[in-house]
Order: structure tokens, then C-alpha cells, then sequence
């Protein structure tokens, strides 16, 4: 069986092989290319980097003013050093390329998973008292098994189905179809009505027990982008330069910034958002399958919105809650940090997400004390401090991140990927799982690598 991984391999493979054949990639051997870099997110800081340790000439360019891009660590609360993750929230025990960045950078990785708890029909359920039922849990084995044994046809069919149509076609109850719909749409950031059969069985299929929400690093996520950034030279990467215009010309290609900023290099390695590509005026012009990829690519609507408590009322470090209320889904965001106090940051997705982000913090601390309430009775008066972040209105990506739709999988994913003459590509958009800090820095320095191999 062809992995997504393998198949995203195979992709690239074919696309260096056409790459290769056109002219246009002539150039000296009496020096080494320079590259642009467009994005100081992770996928950009890992081409960046790996290209620098070949004494490559690079300068990363980065429309936002910091470094990091959706990875985002918050200090909620300066005095007690308490950290949060706005942004990208878990390593998975099988992210091989991050656990190896923060080994060499020497950054402490610790055990973030959760046990879950539930509150359904506002009946609490304490973690390993509730659950789906015996006939599902048999059932869905079997699926994971059988898409084991899936032929490369059947894969293509399955993608061509939504997760909710695909469970519903496969018997499964009421009850279980809620339960799946509340927790799996955490993992995607839309309803499972919005995402591919394929893409979504994969998660389940391929990844780590606890679908890679094992880890995060000691002090914030965003210490791996700093480490990375500070090793590619401070000086190369240039902050609130948002990039206008991409021109290719035969024997070199020139990048223009929104602040007049020009920047000649061979190549370009492009890790931005699908949205923020769309806005760059590109000479030559984009081919029309990628520019039609583009605007089909949909980003997860998710809402985080982190409350400080007076203390742990949860009283239980590996805490987390699902709910049927708009508040959606809890999880304690200061896990093994030292306090009196603690976070849970309200995960919400999808219309829900749009609706709380519209809110002011009264309206929200009302939605969130409600939501609580069926366990841990009335949590308002614990309160002290609240923080929003929205990715569905982030000025550069407009989402959170990519996800699949039907029928998008295995016709999108190859022509986002695809190089432009010059131009590679890289992403999480284009990761084998999407979402991931891991599959921003594989499809990184998948793209460097690219280019040093020309």
C-alpha cells in the first residue's frame, strides 16, 4: 500500500524530473544559486537552514513582524512564566525531523497528552467512563485494517466521499457519529462534513496513538523557530517585507516587496500560505491548474481562546474535555508548568470558531463558564485573564491550515506542489498530514534539498 507520504515522494519526484529538463535552469557552476526564501514560518526557516549549512547564499523574507509564522507562544502570565500555544500545539511521537531539530538545538521536549473527558447532552463523563460503543470500535478496526489493503482506485473513490458520508455508509449509530463529529473536526477544524474520506482515515491509519498529540517543546513551540532563525543569521531574515511580485526572467529572478525592496536571486523557495501566493503578481503567471488549486484549497476555521483560572480546578494535569456547546473543545494549556493557577484554552471550529471570534470577552467568558458547568459547576468568579486569537481572520494565511475536501486530495495536492519554473514550493499545505509543524519543515527541506540537487 502507497502511504500518503510515499505518494507525496513519488510527486515530487516526478516534478524534479521535469524541472530538470527545462532550459531555463542553466546557470554558472563558477558559483553557488542564491535563493529567496518567501515565509519565516517553519517551513521556510528549515529550507533556510538547510541551505545555509551548504553555504548558500539565502535571505528569507517575511511579511509578518516576527519570525514563527503559525507557530505563535503567548507568556499569559508574565510573573508566573506561564506559556501558551496560540499557534501549533503538539510534536507526535513520530515527527522524526522536528524531535531531531530540538535534540540539536537542545530543546526539551515533555509528554503533552491528554485524557479525555466529556460533556454530552450536559451529562459529564469523567476520561475512561465514557467512549464509543463496542459495536463501532469493532467495526472501525476493521475499516483501518481494510484501508490497509486499499488498491491506489479504491483510495482515489475514497477520496472522492466526505468522513461523514463515509462513516454513515458504514453503519455507524447516532450516538458515535456525534462523539466522531466532536472530535475528529478538532483534529481537521471543519465539520467531517467538509473533509475527504481519504485524507481522514489516513490520520487515524498512519499516525502515532494518540494522533501525534504526544509533545511540546519546554517554554513554547516558538523556541524551535527562534533556534532555527538564529542559526541561518538574524541579518538574513527580513522582517515586514511582504512580497508583491515574483519575476522570473532567463537568467535570474527578481522579488519585490511591498516596501520597495528588491531582491535578485536563481531561486525561489515559496512557503506562504495558498491565500497569500494568490496575492503576489507572478511573471510569468502562475499555469491555470495551480492558480484554480489555489482558490480551491479551503484553510480550518479555528478559534483559540485561552483563560487563565485562579487555580486547577480540573485537578487533573492531563485534562482535556470534549463538548457539544460552542466552547467545543477544552485542554489544559499549562500542563507541567508550575503554578497555582492554570490555563484550558477552548479549541473551537468551523461556524463555531467564527461566531465566538465576533465576541467580545464578557460574551465569551459567559460561553465558556456554561459550557463548564454540567462538570465543575459555575467557574465564572475563577477567571482572571483572557486571551483570543482567531486564525480564520489572520491577515496572511486566513485559516489555521489546509484541509482536504473531496475530491482534492489526489488532484490538488500534486499541482500545489509542483515547481514554477524557479519556483519551489513548501508547506504544510503540501505536508503529508496537514497542520503539523512536522510537515512544514519535511516539505522545507524536501524544497532546498530540490534545489541543491539541480
Amino acid at each position: 500500500m502507497t502511504t500518503r507520504r510515499e505518494f507525496l515522494q513519488q510527486s515530487a519526484i516526478l516534478s524534479a524530473g521535469i524541472m530538470l529538463s527545462d532550459k531555463m535552469f542553466s546557470q554558472s557552476k563558477n558559483r553557488k544559486p542564491r535563493v529567496v526564501v518567501l515565509g519565516a514560518g517553519l517551513a521556510g526557516l528549515a529550507a533556510a537552514y538547510e541551505l545555509t549549512k551548504q553555504n548558500i547564499e539565502v535571505v528569507v523574507l517575511e511579511a509578518r513582524n516576527r519570525i514563527g509564522g503559525r507557530v505563535l507562544s503567548h507568556e499569559i502570565d508574565s510573573d508566573k512564566k506561564l506559556t501558551i500555544e496560540l499557534g501549533a500545539e503538539w510534536v507526535g511521537n513520530s515527527h522524526e525531523r522536528v524531535i531531531a531539530l530540538c535534540k540539536e538545538f537542545n530543546l526539551e521536549l515533555f509528554n503533552n497528552q491528554f485524557e479525555t473527558h466529556l460533556i454530552y447532552k450536559n451529562e459529564y463523563s469523567p476520561s475512561g467512563k465514557w467512549g464509543y460503543s463496542e459495536e463501532w470500535n469493532a467495526k472501525f478496526g476493521k475499516l483501518l485494517a481494510e484501508f490497509g489493503k486499499m488498491s491506489e482506485s479504491q483510495k482515489r473513490a475514497l477520496d472522492k466521499t466526505d468522513w461523514w458520508r463515509y462513516l454513515m455508509n458504514n453503519g455507524i449509530s447516532e450516538r458515535d457519529l456525534d462523539l466522531r463529529e466532536l472530535a475528529d473536526s478538532t483534529d481537521f477544524g471543519e465539520s467531517i462534513r467538509h473533509v475527504s474520506g481519504y485524507p481522514a482515515i489516513t490520520e487515524y491509519a498512519e499516525s502515532s496513538p494518540k494522533n501525534e498529540m504526544d509533545l511540546k517543546i519546554r517554554g513554547g513551540n516558538s523556541r524551535l523557530p527562534h533556534a532555527v532563525a538564529e542559526k541561518i543569521g538574524l541579518d538574513k531574515i527580513k522582517l515586514q517585507h511582504k512580497v508583491t511580485s515574483v519575476k522570473q526572467e532567463t537568467k535570474s529572478t527578481t522579488v519585490t516587496c511591498e516596501n520597495g525592496s528588491t531582491f535578485l536571486c536563481d531561486f525561489v523557495i515559496c512557503t506562504i500560505p495558498t491565500f497569500a501566493i494568490g496575492k503576489i503578481h507572478w511573471l510569468p503567471e502562475l499555469p491555470k491548474e495551480k492558480v484554480a488549486a489555489l482558490n480551491a484549497l479551503q484553510y480550518s476555521r479555528i478559534n483559540k481562546h485561552a483563560v487563565l483560572f485562579d487555580e486547577r480546578f480540573w485537578n487533573d494535569e492531563a485534562f482535556d474535555l470534549l463538548t457539544d456547546s460552542n466552547a467545543h473543545y477544552f485542554y489544559h494549556a499549562t500542563k507541567s508548568q508550575e503554578s497555582g493557577q492554570g490555563v484550558l484554552i477552548s479549541y473551537s471550529i468551523g461556524d463555531k470558531a467564527d461566531v465566538i471570534a465576533r465576541q467580545n470577552n464578557e460574551y465569551r467568558k459567559r460561553i465558556v463558564a456554561d459550557a463548564l458547568r454540567p462538570g465543575f459547576g459555575d467557574v465564572a468568579e475563577k477567571i482572571v485573564r483572557q486571551v483570543n486569537y482567531y486564525w480564520g481572520n489572520d491577515p496572511h494565511s486566513m485559516g489555521a491550515y489546509a484541509i482536504y475536501g473531496k475530491d482534492q486530495w489526489f488532484t490538488l495536492q500534486p499541482v500545489l506542489a509542483k515547481p514554477h519554473r524557479r519556483v519551489f514550493f513548501a508547506g504544510e499545505h503540501i505536508a503529508d498530514w496537514q497542520g503539523f509543524m512536522e510537515g512544514a519543515v519535511v516539505t522545507g527541506e524536501d524544497a532546498a534539498k530540490a534545489v541543491l540537487n539541480l
